[in-house]
């Protein structure tokens, strides 16, 4: 509990005091002085108002005369002019208590970012002149090396010079399962250290860090405001002032009309202010979107407004990039094929390919080399050649051998069998005699199918495929995931020509989403309706392009997140339905005489509590099991 919501709960507590006092007083005291009555109200009044009062005053001075302060000050003080002193401090009393409640539904939401914050580092351990200093981590160049102990916080990107541990990055991807980190890798800053002491050689200056980009994204989503936010703005802008008018209106027309009755028409005027005050929607409007807003950062999903969040659920359209979106990107073996002519296994044929790709850089020759898995004797290698874009050319073991692409065979005259498989092929031949081949793909990732399905279940009309990949590798992982659309071997001006295309088809009212690895895809995220970047864990590229920043590598976090806004955006309306329909009602009963002041008091401040109440769930949505 912050120290002014403290300061307001031990405001109504005197003032509940004050007010027992002053009511057990009437009760008892049957001859009660007038005055002496309406003082120990008055106390009781000031007491738990005073601070209304005070802002209303500020807000006349400055010009703002229609907030609720100004409501609330006119119709207490109105009630204590027509005798009804009970009811006056009631009604002030009851306002509070509604704030109170209020400032804790805020703090919680919040929370929900705080959260998020609370990545940011206090300080760094960097090495100099052979001692450890605690410095801020701004103070900190890059190229210098900072020690992270167990428990601390990383305070800058960079890459692990010594030592093993465990990281938390919940903070950052909303997984609770920490994982390990080897001498060699990178680590970024916002993520806990765990268990050893590690020795980091800083990557980026702290402007420039993860941790940095994040809070920067977090401190400004506040800022892009929902057009629900917006019209509720404007809306109270004109109700206000209408609603004092219209109180007034009822004060003096139809006692001038009836000729009388003053006092019961100034106590209805009185009472159609307390139910008027527009606080309900003002607080409950942004307090939902602030909350789903922090509900999907607790899942790692980082929206950079309220207005993206309420377009997500107008999703009509999802565009995915494949590599890196719904494929790991990563190489991986998938088949070892030998020649039915050779009499080499699978094994051998994976050493001879694996001992003349052990020089090469390429992912690929990364991917052979890691299926091989064991050591690599220098010694057995003699020249090796690397062509670029064909395939390599080495001695192994006083041997020829050639590896390599279909284009690279035929440069050798050396006659391949077509493969079933689908995947990047790399044949092997040794002394001009063919051996077999080996196919290498890209891996789907594990929740893919998952993502897609449930998209579906969300009612999203059309879901489409984009690669750079070939066509029949495109349409192997398409076929796989169940999407119909898919368009392949496009280069990246292509993926912009075909986003327009199917922006053009689109309806008015429905939004597209594209959705890539948020480095290459920076074009396309830009003219989609909704740029979500997947996996974008220390991808300034991600950050900078996207509206949505997607932490870990999961594609079911995008339906989660399109959950979130339609549960949001349900919750908005529900509010505006219970507050306006509530309001309009008691309004009504008001102005016909049959709704005292205690029935405004519910239809103000009772239903501001329940609209807080069901605009605090929009912080506890949970994914799917």
């Amino acid at each position: 509990m912050t120290k002014k919501m403290k300061k307001r709960l031990h405001q109504i507590i005197i003032s509940i005091v004050l007010l027992l006092i002053a009511v057990i007083a009437k009760r008892l005291i049957k001859d009660l002085n007038t005055n002496l009555e309406l003082a120990l109200f008055l106390v009781a009044y000031f007491s738990i108002g005073h601070n209304v009062l005070k802002q209303a005053g500020k807000n006349i001075v400055n010009g703002q005369v229609f907030d609720e302060n100004f409501l609330m000050t006119i119709a207490t003080m109105g009630a204590f002019f027509v005798g009804e002193y009970p009811e006056a401090v009631f009604v002030m009393l009851f306002y509070q208590v509604g704030e109170f409640f209020q400032s804790y539904a805020v703090n919680k939401s919040r929370k929900s970012i705080a959260d998020l914050m609370d990545i940011r580092p206090d300080y760094a351990n960097v090495m100099r002149n052979r001692s450890i200093l605690v410095v801020d981590p701004e103070e900190v160049s890059i190229g210098e090396v900072i020690v992270i102990k167990p428990g601390e916080k990383v305070p800058l990107d960079g890459r692990i010079i010594k030592g093993n541990s465990i990281i938390d990055t919940m903070a950052l991807t909303g997984e609770s399962v920490p994982r390990e980190v080897l001498c060699g890798e990178d680590v970024i800053s916002g993520c806990i250290n765990i268990t050893g002491v590690i020795e980091v050689e800083v990557k980026r200056a702290f402007g420039e860090s993860t941790v940095s980009k994040i809070l920067e994204l977090v401190e400004n989503a506040s800022s892009k405001k929902a057009e629900a936010e917006n019209f509720i703005t404007k809306f109270a802008k004109y109700y206000t002032p209408a609603v004092v008018i219209s109180a007034a209106v009822l004060a003096i027309i139809p006692p001038l009309v009836l000729g009388g009755g003053w006092y019961h028409w100034l106590y209805r005027a009185l009472t159609f202010l307390v139910i008027s005050c527009p606080c309900a929607l003002v607080i409950s409007i942004p307090l939902s979107f602030f909350g789903g807003l922090g509900g999907a950062g607790r899942h790692g999903i980082l929206i950079k407004g309220s207005n993206y969040l309420e377009a997500l659920a107008k999703t009509e359209i999802i565009v995915m990039d494949k590599t890196g979106t719904l494929t790991k990107g990563t190489f991986i073996v998938k088949e070892i094929v030998p020649s039915k002519n050779s009499e080499v296994t699978k094994e051998e044929l994976l050493e001879i390919i694996a001992y003349a790709e052990s020089y090469s850089t390429h992912p690929i020759s990364k991917s052979l080399l890691m299926a091989y898995n064991k050591e690599i004797v220098k010694d057995k290698i003699g020249e090796v050649k690397e062509i670029a874009g064909l395939g390599v050319l080495a001695v192994i073991n006083g041997k020829n051998i050639v590896v390599g692409n279909k284009k690279l065979m035929k440069q050798n005259n050396i006659i391949v069998e077509s493969p079933k498989e689908v995947g990047t092929v790399v044949y092997v031949t040794m002394e001009q005699t063919y051996l077999g081949y080996i196919v290498i793909g890209d891996e789907i990732k594990e929740d893919a199918q998952k993502a897609i399905k449930e998209l579906k279940e969300a009612g999203i009309k059309k879901i489409i495929m984009l690669t750079g990949d070939r066509k029949e590798i495109a349409k192997s992982v398409a076929n796989e995931l169940d999407i119909q659309e898919v368009y392949s071997e496009l280069l990246p001006v292509d993926k912009v020509d075909r986003m327009e295309s199917i922006l053009a088809h689109k309806t008015d009212s429905g939004k597209l989403i594209f959705v890539g690895d948020g480095i290459n895809d920076a074009p396309v995220l830009a003219r989609a309706d909704i740029g979500i970047a997947m996996g974008a864990l220390g991808s300034d590229a991600a950050i900078e392009a996207a509206d949505i920043v997607i932490m870990t590598d999961e594609p079911s976090k995008i339906p989660l997140a399109i959950k979130i806004s339609k549960k949001t955006l349900l919750i908005v309306k529900q509010n505006i339905i219970l507050a306006l329909g509530v309001k309009a009602l008691v309004l009504i009963l008001a102005t016909i005489g049959y709704a005292s002041m205690w029935a405004a008091v519910f239809a103000d401040v009772g239903v501001a509590f329940l609209a807080i109440l069901n605009a605090m769930r929009a912080m506890n949505i949970k994914n799917k099991a």
